[in-house]
């Protein structure tokens, strides 16, 4: 079973988020699930399910909790996390702040304190490794000795395999890495997704027939290697096929790296409006063209080879 795909579920209730504040609470009962939730992959999405189901059957509150530094680049940004959950039915996504009031309390007073008194866990779920509390000194054992002391049951959700190795974000990282982008959405169960805001550019494609838009993602945000993909995209109630060249734009200009991507059947500005570019399948490395002319013919292979790529896919 994946997560949902990006586009769909349009009617869902929208998901509560809180965030910078470790004054976060509960007024009803929940069904919680921690970790770091990097990728946001099949494994993870065990647990997310698992909350969400408790959630509707026990009439509770469904939580995310995560608690991670933001200093390394990553699979996901918040953003593209918040999309994921939401579209997965997620009640409540909460991003603990990275500070020693909470990375200083015991195992135990954070069940205590955290858990049951703030978040009023009735149900936690987690993975078979899950660590917490200073020092990481909190396991699966402790959370099993202490269900009846704080009144919830947890649940221990195994690992999800894929070609005899667990799924881990190291995983979907390596396979990101050499454009294996096959293999990226096996194990995320979604494509990759790059959120941003649509930007201005040089409008050069606009100029030569072949409109784009362009986005600059965080320094933060994991891409993979240089070149142009095959894509679909979101933005707003638009969900449409595009071609996505990743990196520098060395023929007109070669001074960041930014995402742009040419819409298929789309022709309306769209500047200032929040787009999702889920990268589907690698095409070809970027490259420098010798003139403008040559990469609009380029560009125009490219699209070719599009129609015909989502024709069949």
């Amino acid at each position: 079973m994946k997560a949902e795909k990006p586009g769909k579920g349009a009617d869902r209730k929208q998901m509560k988020y809180i965030c910078n504040t470790t004054d976060f609470y509960s007024d009803v009962p929940s069904a919680i699930t921690l970790g770091k939730f990097e990728g946001l992959h099949r494994g993870h999405q065990k647990l997310i399910r698992e909350i969400v189901r408790l959630q509707r059957k026990e009439h509770m509150q469904g939580i995310v909790f995560t608690i991670a530094p933001e200093t390394k680049p990553s699979l996901l940004t918040v953003r593209e996390k918040r999309n994921i959950l939401e579209r997965m039915g997620v009640d409540c996504m909460i991003k603990c702040p990275f500070v020693p009031e909470i990375l200083g309390m015991e195992a135990e007073e954070f069940i205590s304190s955290v858990l049951t008194d703030r978040l009023k866990a009735k149900y936690i779920v987690v993975g078979t490794d899950f660590r917490f509390g200073r020092g990481r000194s909190g396991d699966v054992r402790l959370l099993e000795s202490l269900q009846k002391k704080y009144g919830y049951t947890l649940f221990v959700i195994e690992k999800e395999c894929y070609e005899g190795r667990e799924i881990s974000s190291t995983y979907v990282k390596e396979a990101l890495a050499r454009a294996d982008m096959d293999t990226v959405q096996t194990l995320l169960g979604f494509p990759y997704p790059v959120c941003g805001t649509v930007l201005h550019g040089k409008q050069l494609g606009r100029r030569i027939g072949m409109p784009t838009i362009n986005q600059i993602p965080g320094h933060l945000k994991l891409l993979p290697p240089e070149g142009v993909y095959y894509s679909d995209v979101i933005c707003g109630k638009l969900n449409c096929h595009g071609m996505t060249n990743i990196g520098y734009k060395p023929t007109v200009d070669g001074s960041f790296l930014g995402v742009e991507t040419y819409l298929y059947g789309v022709d309306e500005e769209l500047y200032g409006c929040e787009a999702e570019v889920c990268i589907r399948k690698f095409r070809r490395p970027e490259q420098k063209f010798p003139s403008v002319e040559a990469l609009k013919l380029q560009m125009e292979f490219d699209i070719q080879a599009g129609k015909e790529f989502f024709r069949v896919n």
